[in-house]
């Protein structure tokens, strides 16, 4: 596993410290669960607790999250890098509802009402449409650049609608094809593009100005057309494709930098916080 920026998530679950590891090739938080333990319990001994909880939970409830646990280093308090059993966030969310603790029943029901809300979205989708119009307007995206994100999730389906019927089917071949777009244009993988940008698990396409938005949408367009046309079966001839379509924003790219005098692939983003490697903090820009 390579392992980017250790970093301790401070004020979470009512200011207790939680240790987390963030890990660059799977985009996913690590938590620490003894730490959650002695966030969610009263208990003089997290790791005790922890250990009794995982036999419970084996034993009696059948339950494989002990299982899906990482040995990962963290700083212990006596300043030691030590292996402590690590979730990623959906493990922490999964463990919240197996603490039988007055401390995490807040935890529950939030957990409980986030699954009446999908629930709700799967007999009327118009709600999760209205849920992510609400979230980019809060964040102080304009209605136009909404609705010109939307229509790019849209189109970015139709693509991936092409590349099933070209014979893509597990999710690792979509990445690729994506990655061979944005390589082609960009001269980066979509991961690199966000590390460039200094973003983790956010979307990078909110954080594009509105040339390299532009530039992607042509290289997934034309990629799709391409295909259409050519008709390429398996992940060889897809590739193939989609570096095709990639170059067709590069030309772009590199005519629109000519008249500019400067690159259109920008470090910038939109959030109003920044990862720091020196603290390994979230911290205020």
């Amino acid at each position: 596993m390579k392992q980017e920026k250790l970093e301790t998530i401070s004020n979470l679950f009512e200011g207790n410290e939680i240790r987390s590891i963030w890990d660059s090739e799977k985009e996913e938080y690590y938590f620490s669960v003894v730490d959650v333990i002695g966030a969610l319990t009263d208990s003089n001994n997290p790791r005790n607790y922890w250990n009794m909880l995982k036999k419970r939970m084996t034993d009696e409830e059948n339950s494989e999250l002990s299982t899906k646990c990482v040995q990962l280093k963290m700083k212990a308090q006596d300043g030691k890098m030590r292996e402590t059993d690590t979730l990623d966030t959906k493990g922490i969310l999964r463990l919240i509802e197996s603490v039988p603790s007055p401390k995490a029943e807040p935890f529950k029901v939030w957990l409980a009402n986030l699954g009446s809300e999908r629930i709700d979205e799967v007999f009327d989708p118009e709600i999760a449409i209205k849920r992510a119009i609400s979230y980019y307007r809060k964040r102080g995206y304009s209605d136009k650049w909404i609705e010109a994100r939307l229509k790019g999730i849209l189109d970015r389906n139709k693509l991936t609608d092409i590349w099933k019927e070209g014979g893509i089917r597990e999710d690792y071949e979509y990445g690729i094809l994506t990655n061979e777009i944005y390589k082609e244009w960009s001269g980066m993988k979509a991961s690199e593009y966000k590390v460039y940008k200094g973003i983790r698990k956010e979307s990078l396409r909110d954080n594009m100005s509105d040339i390299e938005v532009a530039l992607t949408d042509l290289g997934e367009i034309a990629t799709r057309e391409l295909a259409k046309e050519h008709k390429p079966y398996g992940l060889k001839q897809n590739k193939k494709i989609a570096k095709m379509g990639g170059h067709a924003a590069k030309v772009a790219r590199d005519d629109i930098e000519k008249n500019l005098g400067k690159s259109v692939i920008s470090n910038e983003n939109a959030l109003n916080y920044q990862y720091i490697a020196e603290s390994k903090q979230i911290e205020n820009k």
